[in-house]
């Protein structure tokens, strides 16, 4: 159980509110050095809630709360900085990036890379294109709960990755060689896995195949649960598409 304590000015960022009894709301919050914590705000609700306005997703914050740094009660917040100018449909990858977070980061447990990598990707989404932003966040994620990919050699024989021959990616257990002379529409380059491996990802075939290590990778962390917000992005995009 957290010990009783009063925290003040500490950067947060909002990942998820509800209602909570008749004016008030309870928080999820990611935090830089308490990690993610769930506060009760009384009388956080309505038109004359002081922090009303404040307390929204993607806005930068310092907060204060007593008691508990889970369940605690929080007593004041205001502005960390300015907030990344999303524009609107960058909102549904910031969305994304909450979801993930509550999905899979354990309560109370310290990750300051992972609180400032997401301020990072914020302000990257609202400067650039998205698909790399998400995958170096994504790759972050996963290496600081213990999860990272081992991209650079292959999991059998632990050998260094041809950037010539083709691998099949194996939740779980990494990176298998394709010995067939004709590889599957699934295999992936070795050539694009180093680029992937090394962080450099700068061109649509590196992204392609970040994107399919990347998804199997959090699938397998979820337990096969799918993310409400992605499946939302992939309905939007197959919209335009055929607009």
């Amino acid at each position: 159980m957290s010990t009783p304590r009063r925290v003040r000015h500490e950067p947060a960022w909002l990942l998820h509110h509800r209602p909570w009894s008749e004016t008030g709301r309870i928080l999820e919050l990611l935090t830089r050095d308490y990690g993610r914590v769930t506060l009760f705000a009384r009388g956080a609700r309505g038109p004359a809630a002081r922090l009303r306005g404040l307390l929204q997703p993607f806005v930068p914050l310092l907060v204060c709360w007593s008691g508990r740094a889970d369940g605690g009660t929080l007593t004041g917040a205001e502005s960390g900085g300015s907030p990344p100018a999303l524009a609107p449909d960058r909102l549904m990858s910031g969305f994304y990036l909450n979801e993930l977070l509550l999905r899979l980061l354990p309560r109370e447990e310290r990750h300051e890379r992972i609180c400032d990598g997401y301020g990072a990707t914020l302000g990257a989404l609202a400067g650039g294109p998205p698909a790399p932003a998400l995958r170096r966040f994504e790759l972050l994620l996963l290496a600081e709960l213990g999860y990272g990919l081992e991209l650079a050699h292959e999991a059998e024989s632990g050998a260094a990755l041809d950037p010539d021959r083709h691998y099949h990616f194996q939740p779980g257990r990494g990176l298998l060689a394709v010995r067939d002379a004709a590889p599957a529409a699934t295999a992936l380059g070795g050539r694009e896995l180093l680029a992937v491996a090394a962080g450099v990802l700068d061109d649509a075939a590196t992204l392609a195949a970040a994107r399919h290590v990347l998804r199997a990778a959090l699938g397998h962390c979820l337990d096969g649960r799918g993310l409400r917000s992605r499946e939302v992005m992939l309905a939007l995009s197959r919209l335009e598409r055929n607009a």
